[in-house]
């Protein structure tokens, strides 16, 4: 067989007016080769033939399980089918039939419509974050990208409870400064899962009038736009960068986030920024009422007076203990009142297990502890009290008013007089 440097050779020349048989003289080839060359329209490539195989015997069968139940494992089947053989060379080919037989699932092209679609996601930073005890975490940070325009928001954020969840999407709502018709999510735990929102949602997205939709597994594509978006954070907002704690990393990301939307897409050959307000003009106002967001809880004050968060405990005036109190916190700050007053009010810890005392409520436990121990006064002479035996005779009816003024008189201490 020639190669393909002598199979254009022999195209050009003939080409160019040289005889067949002098190029076949020239490169010292036969006759035959040159005409081959000339009728062949494709470069010369070496094609194995095609010879059974030990795994031939068995792949009809191979192919009928795999008909029948596309993702059953390569070792399964070489158990059902009786393969003896290398089962490396067993897989190799059940992955090379396997294709054939999987359902096929298409997807669309997406047309974003001006203020149709905003699609959220969480990404994970791959680099840890110092928090308040001088521990170091991977934290979450929940990015919305409106899917017309391609604008990004985004805020780290502490957990990815529903709370936390919903505590971020108002403040990069607000940002957004509206609210796009739908909200595209997948099937993230704190959203909610199968066919069911997580508790609070659907108040939430009813405050604000939008719809909130959730994919279905396995369906990228429909959220493929905040995906690479992820991606793109990675390779260039990450790199040579230090964060020095979860106020740094949104200082630095919100500052970065305004150069990137200043940026020409490629797909859709514009800067996000520009289509921003056309984006914006077609979305919802947002609500005249804020939506009721952030951790929320009733509790009666235990002796300990301290209150949960997460999984934090915040000191409250112990001259509460035993009272309802109603716990509320948001991304930065945890407030409790009895009636509608505020009796604590703390910063809110993104480290685990922490205990966060205000030392007035240390003082005002011991002051409590004092007066609680100090023995009670003994009753004076003044105070001691009796009563009447008769009063009872007369309360059962035993006898009457004047049969009782005919009885003896009793004091206090029970001695007839």
């Amino acid at each position: 067989m020639i190669s393909v440097e002598d199979w254009a050779l022999i195209r050009r020349l003939v080409a160019d007016g040289v005889p067949q048989r002098q190029v076949a003289r020239d490169l010292g080839i036969g006759r035959a080769t040159v005409e081959w060359a000339l009728a062949s329209d494709r470069p010369p490539k070496y094609e194995r033939p095609a010879a059974p195989t030990a795994f031939t015997p068995f792949e009809s069968s191979v192919k009928q399980l795999l008909a029948k139940t596309p993702d059953m494992p390569a070792t399964v089947i070489a158990e059902r089918v009786g393969w003896t053989g290398s089962i490396t060379w067993f897989r190799d080919n059940v992955r090379r039939l396997r294709p054939e037989h999987r359902p096929v699932d298409p997807s669309d092209r997406l047309t974003w419509l001006p203020g149709d679609a905003a699609q959220c996601d969480l990404w994970f930073p791959p680099k840890k974050i110092p928090l308040e005890d001088g521990s170091k975490t991977l934290l979450p940070v929940l990015v919305i990208t409106a899917a017309h325009s391609r604008f990004m928001v985004g805020a780290m954020i502490p957990t990815r409870h529903t709370a936390d969840l919903l505590l971020g999407m108002w403040m990069l709502l607000q940002q957004l400064g509206r609210v796009p018709r739908r909200l595209i999510w997948d099937n993230e735990s704190g959203i909610g899962r199968g066919k069911r929102h997580a508790e609070g949602v659907g108040a939430f997205t009813g405050t604000l009038a939008t719809t909130l939709q959730r994919l279905k597994p396995y369906d990228p594509e429909s959220k493929g736009i905040v995906e690479r978006r992820n991606g793109y954070f990675e390779t260039s907002f990450m790199p040579g960068r230090d964060f020095t704690s979860p106020a740094d990393f949104n200082t630095q990301f919100t500052d970065w986030l305004a150069i990137a939307n200043a940026r020409v897409v490629r797909t859709i050959k514009a800067r996000p920024i520009d289509l921003l307000d056309a984006d914006r003009a077609a979305m919802l106002a947002l609500p005249p009422v804020p939506p009721t967001v952030g951790w929320v809880n009733r509790v009666r004050l235990g002796r300990d007076y301290y209150v949960r968060i997460d999984s934090s405990d915040y000191s409250v005036d112990p001259s509460l203990i035993g009272r309802f109190v109603d716990v509320t916190a948001d991304l930065s700050r945890v407030e409790v009142r009895h009636e509608g007053r505020v009796v604590a009010a703390h910063h809110r810890v993104w480290a685990r297990g922490q205990t966060i005392t205000d030392p007035v409520h240390v003082a005002a436990a011991k002051v409590l502890r004092e007066q609680f121990q100090l023995p009670r006064p003994a009753a004076g002479p003044n105070e001691e009290l009796s009563r009447d035996l008769a009063d009872y005779d007369r309360a059962f009816g035993l006898i009457d008013g004047g049969l009782a003024d005919a009885q003896p008189d009793v004091v206090a201490d029970g001695e007839v007089a």
